[in-house]
């Protein structure tokens, strides 16, 4: 998902690139995994995800300079 770095990528997207067109992961499902994920992240001041309403989310990386 690099190329997807400080963009958004709608939520539809990021279910089937994750499992496919199975239908068993449901929305509440994939806010659970970014929940998660978030915990991992919440020690790193660089990175961060963030929710963009009706559409998805951002994976935010500050760059290095």
């Amino acid at each position: 998902m690099q190329s997807h770095r400080n963009k958004v990528i709608k939520r539809e997207e990021l279910l089937t690139a994750l499992w496919g067109e199975n239908d068993y992961f449901l929305d509440r499902s994939l806010d659970v995994f970014i929940t998660k994920i978030r915990k991992y992240l919440k020690e790193d001041g660089d990175i961060s995800i963030e929710n963009v309403f009706g559409v998805g989310f951002v994976f935010n990386v500050k760059s290095a300079e």
